[in-house]
């Protein structure tokens, strides 16, 4: 070593295995004349260099700058130490030194260079499983760290000679990618087909696979299509009779469906797009990204909705369907039966899908974690999630809290959970509604999974404060300290870990159901609060629910209970259309079940609210998905309307008999219902800034923070944002996590961990 040479040791941590990370690293030192080595662990990435002090900055530099697409690099550290002379630069075995781990990648859409080998490398041509260190799948395939091909599913498949030689060639674009494979040695499709009522295997030629698939679809078929996360049922999205028949056989009657379209010059030929839904839509995490009003596919694609969900292409057969399908866009919706979780198992599929599809197609590769496609939507210039899970999982979001040790049981309906590492969150992929039975076993055996994976012993579990809840009770069955968090604090504070916020900030909190700390179920809340504790300044007049979870199923029953406590019984006398659906013997029974508290339990719900207003103007009476009435009224709503209803503030209680008189003159007038639904989503706007400006003058507090489910509404989180701001209001917003209840787990994280750290629990 010269006098102007120096030694390193560099630790980074972050997002650095699974995405060729370390051959990046080799390519690096190689042009800076770097001696050493480099290699992984659990712990994340080390590397020791040697060599002039100007080419080892330029070394460090480059690795920040040039790091491949899908690395995240959060920490580098380096410190001196005692040169070894090294010759040459190398890439060491990867070791296992501790329970620290270092991040596991998501699944990575195919990159160009590997479609490009798909037509020109002899042993590659036509091979619809292609991979490299820049792509493929990653956390649905592995089983334990360090990422290392005998820790997934793919340890069964033993590489060929010319594979192997890639592999353990350092400058090779699948130097040490664990999933290589080629048509001599790796996973194979097989189809299926219904012959004679029985699903029969059909041996179709590997170069004729994403052909023979294309004629079915296009023949109007339905497919069951194995993906990278789990299957998907696919058919002609232009093909109104196979969308029918689709949500038929699926029992998904009116739930929008997924698209995916072969190009961005496809989705262009259906959607005006922006530049930012556009980068989405091509990211190599390849979201669902919900699109407004575009040139329609089928009608029962999305079944009078103002968006629909769609895709690019992301595993290599989707590419080569699309050089062989007539039709310019495909339905590709979760492969399940109902609210069960998407399947898996082959064997599963055959015996449950195979009664929905006309065909099955499968690969003979395990996947070990299921993960549902990606949701996000595009509000105020910013990419929003809804569903996070394929590709975005298992990424962590940091925290500026310690959170080892911590287990966040997630909420009941769209369910994550996450665990603690260090001072990261790591969120599971969506798991679903708890109460299903299969469900519920799926969210066992990930959390069994991820504290494998992960090397997390649980010391700490939060959970929602709902007696009820499965994923309470769930987490007291584990035995350790157990915290009960307030459903509506934990939404606020999802919003302040992404943003980093520790402090007092006035959180308006809108969804449709919460245990509140009376007993009611909360939704329409105002709290004053931080990661310790809340107070709930202002919330929604309190209505009884008539029939309990029936009101979601049947939104009609909250109108008539917000109609009866404002105006009393005469009111039903009234020419309602509302009432023309109702029985008289029925309306009054359930008139008779409120006056004697049976089956109606109080809710301040905002969802509620916008559930009652779906009804009342005769937009959605009877609902058969999940948030179906509040998804329908905004889509009917009208363009530039800035009409509004009117409210009430009495003590803590906002009161809306103003607004359904307003609203009941309206429908008398025959007023359009599409300016009935912008008038009430422009009250809802005005009702946000109302009340959080009486809030700053009470407080002094100028930071607010939005969450919930009902902020999945565009219209609702942008005009708010936009009004909030021009009030002189630092506004923050669900970005990274969910705003519905997929975010809740990471809002029991920060409380438990700051309760944790000032020493709070009980």
């Amino acid at each position: 070593m010269t006098l102007d040479s120096a030694a390193w040791i560099i630790h980074i941590k972050g997002l650095v295995q699974g995405v060729g990370f370390r051959p990046f690293v080799y390519r690096m030192a190689l042009q800076n004349h770097i001696k050493g080595w480099v290699e992984n662990s659990n712990e994340g990435v080390t590397i020791h260099v040697e060599g002039i002090l100007p080419q080892q900055e330029l070394f460090l530099k480059n690795l920040k700058q040039q790091a491949p697409q899908a690395a995240i690099i959060s920490e580098i550290s380096v410190s001196e130490t005692a040169p070894k002379n090294y010759l040459s630069f190398k890439i060491r075995q990867s070791h296992n030194f501790s329970d620290a781990i270092t991040e596991v990648s998501p699944d990575i859409a195919v990159c160009p260079e590997c479609l490009l080998d798909m037509k020109k490398q002899p042993h590659r041509i036509g091979y619809p499983f292609i991979n490299c260190t820049n792509c493929g799948p990653r956390f649905t395939i592995i089983r334990d760290l360090p990422y290392d091909r005998d820790h997934t599913t793919m340890e069964p498949f033993e590489m060929c000679p010319v594979c192997r030689n890639e592999y353990n060639t350092i400058l090779d674009r699948r130097f040490h990618a664990q999933p290589i494979a080629c048509k001599s040695c790796g996973p194979k499709y097989s189809f299926l087909i219904h012959e004679d009522n029985e699903l029969m295997i059909k041996q179709i030629p590997e170069n004729r696979a994403a052909q023979e698939l294309a004629e079915y679809i296009d023949s109007g078929r339905i497919v069951a299509l194995k993906g990278l996360g789990g299957y998907h049922l696919v058919c002609d999205a232009n093909n109104e009779d196979a969308v029918k028949s689709l949500r038929l056989r699926k029992n998904r009657e009116g739930k929008p469906l997924a698209v995916m379209a072969g190009s961005i010059a496809n989705v262009k030929k259906h959607f005006t797009i922006t530049n930012i839904e556009e980068n989405s839509l091509s990211s190599w995490r390849r979201p669902i990204v919900l699109l407004t009003e575009g040139k329609p596919f089928s009608a029962s694609v999305n079944n009078g909705m103002k968006t629909t969900g769609v895709l690019l292409p992301y595993m290599p057969l989707h590419y080569q369907l699309f050089e062989h399908l007539k039709t310019d866009a495909i339905v590709l919706t979760s492969g399940n039966i109902s609210d069960e979780p998407v399947t898996i198992s082959d064997a599963e599929a055959i015996m449950k899908l195979g009664r929905v599809a006309d065909v099955v197609v499968r690969y003979n590769r395990e996947i070990h974690n299921r993960a549902d496609d990606s949701v996000v939507f595009i509000a105020s210039g910013t990419e929003r999630m809804l569903r996070r899970s394929r590709s975005f999982v298992p990424s962590p979001i940091a925290l500026n809290q310690q959170t080892e040790g911590i287990f966040a049981a997630g909420a009941e309906l769209v369910n994550t959970f996450a665990i603690g590492k260090e001072n990261q969150v790591i969120l599971s992929q969506h798991i679903g509604d708890l109460k299903n039975a299969e469900t519920m076993i799926f969210y066992e055996e990930s959390f069994q999974r991820f504290s494998k994976l992960f090397r997390f012993q649980p010391t700490l579990v939060a959970c929602d404060s709902h007696p009820d809840y499965l994923s309470s009770q769930f987490a007291r069955s584990l035995g350790i300290e157990t915290m009960e968090i307030q459903h509506h604090h934990a939404h606020i504070a999802s919003c302040m870990a992404e943003h980093g916020l520790d402090e007092k900030v006035i959180g308006v909190a809108f969804d449709g159901t919460g245990y509140g700390d009376d007993g009611t179920i909360w939704g329409g809340e105002f709290l004053l609060c931080d990661l310790i504790d809340y107070e709930r300044s202002y919330y929604f007049d309190p209505v009884p629910l008539p029939g309990g979870d029936k009101v979601t199923h049947e939104p009609w029953r909250t109108a008539v209970s917000y109609l009866y406590k404002y105006f009393g019984k005469k009111i039903f006398e009234d020419p309602l259309d509302l009432l023309k659906i109702i029985e008289p013997e029925h309306l009054e029974l359930l008139l008779q079940a409120i006056d004697m508290d049976i089956n109606c339990p109080v809710s301040s719900g905002a969802g509620r609210l916008f559930d009652a207003v779906a009804a009342l103007s005769g937009v959605c009476t009877h609902s058969s998905f999940h948030a179906e009435a509040p998804m329908r009224l905004e889509a009917v709503m009208a363009a530039n309307c800035r009409g509004k209803y009117v409210f009430d503030i009495e003590g803590s209680k906002i009161v809306f008999w103003k607004l359904f008189y307003l609203l009941m003159k309206d429908l008398h007038a025959k007023v359009a219902v599409s300016e009935i639904s912008a008038k009430f989503h422009n009250t809802m706007v005005v009702l946000i800034l109302t009340v959080v400006k009486k809030m700053r003058l009470e407080t002094g507090i100028n930071k607010i923070v939005l969450s919930g489910g009902s902020f999945q509404n565009r219209y609702l989180l942008e005009k708010s944002e936009e009004l909030l701001k021009e009030a002189g209001f630092s506004v923050f917003t669900n970005r990274k996590a969910p705003s519905n209840d997929g975010g809740i787990a990471l809002g029991q994280m920060a409380i438990a961990s700051k309760r944790r750290a000032m020493k709070l629990i009980d």
